[in-house]
C-alpha cells in the first residue's frame, strides 16, 4: 500500500498495518517526553510564549501548543477565538501524571518564509494548494481563494470518515461475501458427494444389466448350438443306418455272384436286386447335405450401442432454473379452444438445458370465484421442452400458472384474457318471464340481477336461477316512487334509476332504501327531460342520456352540474343508452341517429359506428366489444373494438336493456314486447 505521509509504496509486515513503524507516533512520544522533562524539574519555569519572560513565571501548561504558560499568555489563549479550545493544566503533580494521556500532537506548522518564522499555518490557500500563514495570505496569496486550516482539516476528515464507513459497509459485505463462498463451497462439496452416488448407481445399474443381457446371450447361444448338433446327430445316425442296409445287401449280392450257379440265379429270380433298388431308392429321397447351417449371427449393434454409451448421462455446473426458464404461448386464447404454451428449460446461468424430466405444470386460474381451475396437458419432449394445452372453459380475465418442480417459471403467474366467441351466440339458454314491461337491467356483485319495469313501475331482483327474490319501489314521484323507470345501474350496494317519467336520478341502496334525487323537468343545468340511462365512471362521476333534450349530462358524485355533450358538428338525436369502453371513451347509443357516438371523458367527439336501428342499450366487454340492442331491428349486433360488425342475434322483441356478466359469461337481454328477460350463456 501507498504510505499516506511520503506516497511511497510500502510492503504490509506479517502483523499488519499495525505493525508499520509510526514515525510521527515515536517523534510524538519524543515530544512528550522532553515536556514531562520541563513540566517536572524543580523551581520557577518561564513562559515559553513571552519574549523576554518579563511577565512572570509559568502557572500552567498548554497541552494543545506544548508550551508552558503564564497568567497573562493563559488570558491571551482564553480571550483568542482560535486558541480559547485548547486544553491547559497546571503545574502540579497530579496534572504530571496525566500529561501524557490528554497531550496532543501538534499539527500545525511554522511559515518558512523570512520574518515569518514564529507565524504559524493558520490558514490554507485553495488556488495553490498550500498552507500559509496570515502575513502571506495578504501578500502572496492576495486574490487567492483562502480558508482556515482547521476547515479544511474537516473536510478531509469528514471525507476519511466517509471513506471509512463505506470500508466498514464493505468490509460486512465481504464477511458475508466470504460466508457465502464458504457455504457455497460446501454445498458444492455436498452436490459432488451426490453426483458421484447418483453416477456410481446408474452405472452399477447399468453394469448389472449389461451382465444379465450378456448371460441371456450366451444362454441363447448354446441353446441354438444344442439345437444344431442334436439335429446333425440325428441326421447322420439316420445317414448310417442307410450306409449299413447298403452294405449288407452289397456283401450279399457280391457273394452270390461268385457262388451261385446258373440254376440258383433262376431260381432266385430278381428278388434282390429289386429290394436293393428300393433301398437306393429311400435314400434318393433322403437329404444327403447337412440339415443345419454352422451359422450363429450375434447383432449386438455394437457401435450404436457404443456411441451411445459415449454419450450416456452428462453433468453440468448449473442445474435447471425455473427463474431462468421461457415460454411462449399463441396470443388469443378462446373458450373451449385448445390454447398452446412451449415451455423451454434454461440453467441458473441462463444456458439451454438439453434434458427432460422435469415436473412442469400448468394451470388456468379465472380470476372470478365462479370459475373452474383448468389444469394443463404436458408433453416432455425430452430436450429441455415441453408442449402444454389448456381449454379454457369461460371467457375473461384469468391467470396463467406455469410451475417447474414447485416452483413457478419466469414471468409467472401472469394474467391472461379469455374472449368470447360471439359468433356461436344463437338462442337463449333461459327465458324469465315478467308481467310489468322490461326495461333496464343491472347486476349487483352477490350475482342478483335488478330490472327496472316501466309499466308495474317498480324494480324486480331475481337470482342467477330466475327466481324472483323481491320488489323494490312503487308507482309514484315521492322519494324511492318511480314513473317509467328505464336504465339501471349498481355500483357496489348503490343503485342509479333513470326515472324517466318524474324526469329524475334516484340515488337508493340495492336493499331499496332511498338516499338521494338528482334533477327535474326542464332544460337548463339541473333540469331533465326524460333522462334514459345513467352510468357512473372511475371518477363516481354521473354520466346521464338526457333523451329529450338531445344532449348527455354530467354531474358529480353529489350532483352538482359539470358539462354537457352536445355537439353540434356531430349531433345525435334522442340518446339512450351508454357505455364506457376500456379507454373510459363515453359510447352513446342515439336512438334517433340510428348509429353509436363516440366521445372522450371530456366530451371531444371521436367517431361514429353501426348503422343500426334504433339503438337502445349499449354493453361495452373488457376488450372493447359492443353488444348494442337494435329496438328497431328487434336484434342485438356485436360490434368489434374498431367498429365492424362481427355477429348479430335475431328473433328479439324490441330489446331494450342488455347485461354482460363478466364472471360468469352470462348474456341478459330485456324484450319490451313480451315482457321477457333472455339469457345466454357465452
Amino acid at each position: 500500500m501507498e504510505c499516506p505521509t511520503c506516497q511511497r509504496s510500502i510492503t504490509i509486515p506479517e502483523g499488519g498495518v499495525k505493525a508499520i513503524p509510526r514515525n510521527l507516533h515515536l517523534g510524538f512520544e519524543v515530544e512528550v517526553a522532553g515536556c514531562i522533562s520541563k513540566f517536572g524539574s524543580d523551581g520557577e519555569k518561564s513562559c515559553d510564549a513571552c519574549i523576554d519572560g518579563s511577565t512572570g513565571p509559568a502557572v500552567v501548561f498548554c497541552c494543545t501548543c506544548h508550551h508552558l504558560l503564564c497568567k497573562p499568555c493563559q488570558d491571551h489563549h482564553k480571550r483568542n477565538k482560535i486558541l480559547q479550545h485548547h486544553q491547559m493544566v497546571g503545574l502540579d503533580k497530579e496534572s504530571l501524571k496525566v500529561l501524557p494521556s490528554i497531550m496532543k500532537p501538534i499539527t500545525k506548522r511554522f511559515c518558512s518564509q523570512p520574518d515569518h518564522e514564529k507565524e504559524e499555518l493558520e490558514y490554507y490557500c485553495e488556488t495553490c494548494q498550500l498552507l500559509t500563514c496570515r502575513d502571506c495570505t495578504l501578500v502572496l496569496h492576495k486574490d487567492h481563494r483562502i480558508d482556515e486550516t482547521c476547515n479544511i482539516a474537516k473536510v478531509h476528515r469528514d471525507a476519511m470518515r466517509e471513506a471509512l464507513v463505506c470500508a466498514q459497509e464493505m468490509t460486512s459485505k465481504l464477511t458475508e461475501a466470504f460466508d457465502a463462498n464458504d457455504k457455497m463451497a460446501e454445498q458444492v462439496g455436498t452436490s459432488r458427494e451426490n453426483a458421484t452416488l447418483i453416477i456410481s448407481q446408474a452405472f452399477e445399474q447399468l453394469h448389472q444389466t449389461i451382465e444379465e443381457r450378456k448371460k441371456a446371450l450366451l444362454s441363447h447361444v448354446e441353446a441354438i448350438s444344442l439345437s444344431k448338433t442334436t439335429a446333425l446327430a440325428l441326421q447322420k445316425e439316420q445317414l448310417m443306418k442307410m450306409q449299413d442296409e447298403i452294405d449288407c445287401y452289397t456283401e450279399m449280392t457280391s457273394l452270390i455272384l461268385q457262388t451261385h450257379t446258373d440254376h440258383e440265379m433262376v431260381a432266385l429270380g430278381d428278388l434282390l436286386p429289386t429290394e436293393l433298388k428300393a433301398t437306393l431308392k429311400k435314400i434318393e429321397n433322403v437329404s444327403l447335405t447337412p440339415n443345419q447351417s454352422s451359422d450363429i449371427h450375434v447383432s449386438l449393434h455394437k457401435d450404436t450401442r457404443i456411441k451411445d454409451l459415449s454419450i450416456f448421462g452428462d453433468v453440468m455446473d448449473s442445474s435447471p432454473s425455473p427463474s431462468q426458464s421461457t415460454w411462449s404461448s399463441e396470443s388469443v386464447a378462446k373458450v373451449n379452444e385448445v390454447y398452446g404454451v412451449k415451455v423451454e428449460t434454461m440453467t441458473s446461468k441462463g444456458e439451454r438445458y438439453p434434458y427432460g424430466g422435469l415436473q412442469v405444470k400448468a394451470e388456468l386460474r379465472p380470476k372470478s370465484h365462479d370459475g373452474a381451475v383448468v389444469p394443463g396437458e404436458v408433453e416432455d419432449h425430452g430436450d429441455g421442452t415441453y408442449n402444454i394445452t389448456l381449454t379454457p372453459q369461460t371467457a375473461g380475465p384469468h391467470q396463467l400458472l406455469l410451475t417447474m418442480d414447485g416452483q413457478h417459471v419466469q414471468k409467472s403467474p401472469c394474467d391472461l384474457y379469455v374472449r368470447r366467441e360471439y359468433s356461436t351466440l344463437c338462442n337463449p339458454d333461459q327465458v324469465i318471464n315478467f308481467s310489468g314491461g322490461v326495461a333496464g337491467i343491472a347486476i349487483h356483485d352477490n350475482g342478483d340481477i335488478y330490472v327496472s319495469c316501466w309499466r308495474d313501475n317498480s324494480i324486480h331482483v331475481f337470482d342467477q336461477a330466475g327466481q324472483q327474490r323481491r320488489t323494490i319501489g312503487s308507482s309514484g314521484s315521492g322519494d324511492g316512487q318511480f314513473r317509467c323507470p328505464r336504465g339501471l345501474f349498481i355500483k357496489g350496494d348503490v343503485m342509479y334509476v333513470a326515472d324517466c317519467g318524474n324526469n329524475c336520478i334516484q340515488k337508493l341502496t340495492t336493499g331499496g332504501q332511498f338516499l338521494q334525487k338528482f334533477g327535474q323537468f326542464g332544460s337548463g343545468q339541473g333540469p331533465f327531460n326524460k333522462p334514459f340511462s345513467v352510468i357512473v365512471d372511475h371518477r363516481n362521476s354521473l354520466i346521464i342520456a338526457d333523451h329529450s333534450n338531445h344532449r348527455v349530462v354530467i354531474l358529480d358524485e353529489a350532483g352538482t352540474w359539470l358539462s354537457t355533450i352536445e355537439d353540434n358538428d356531430h349531433p345525435f338525436k334522442y340518446p339512450y343508452g351508454l357505455a364506457l369502453d376500456p379507454q373510459g371513451n363515453i359510447h352513446v347509443a342515439a336512438h334517433g341517429s340510428n348509429c353509436i357516438k363516440v366521445f372522450t371523458p371530456e366530451g371531444t367527439y371521436v367517431r361514429s359506428y353501426g348503422d343500426v336501428i334504433r339503438p337502445s342499450e349499449i354493453v361495452i366487454d373488457e376488450e372493447g366489444y359492443s353488444l348494442v340492442n337494435e329496438f328497431g331491428g328487434n336484434c342485438l349486433s356485436i360490434f368489434d373494438p374498431q367498429g365492424n360488425k362481427v355477429h348479430t342475434v335475431g328473433n328479439l322483441n324490441a330489446p331494450r336493456g342488455v347485461l354482460l356478466n363478466s364472471e360468469t359469461g352470462s348474456l341478459y337481454v330485456t324484450n319490451s314486447v313480451g315482457n321477457t328477460v333472455f339469457k345466454f350463456n357465452l
